[in-house]
């Protein structure tokens, strides 16, 4: 997992080209594990940080629209 700090209001895009903003960070009720939880197309969605800052490499993909190196990057302000 990258170490990257999850700000409240940052914006994060996806390698397939669309932007979330994150909402809330929780923790899951049974496992206890930090989940982000971030407003996606005007859904509220979930994944765990584990997941949303994970090390896997898809510049390779082809569905891969941004050329970013990770699933979800950062945008800056």
């Amino acid at each position: 997992m990258r170490n990257e700090e999850i700000i409240i209001g940052s914006k994060w895009q996806h390698f397939k080209g669309d932007v979330m903003e994150i909402i809330e960070i929780a923790k899951h009720s049974e496992s206890l594990e930090q989940m982000i939880i971030y407003r996606h197309r005007g859904e509220v969605w979930a994944r765990p940080i584990s997941s949303f800052l994970s090390n896997e490499d898809v510049s390779m993909r082809k569905d891969n629209v941004t050329g970013q190196k990770y699933r979800f990057m950062r945008k800056e302000d």
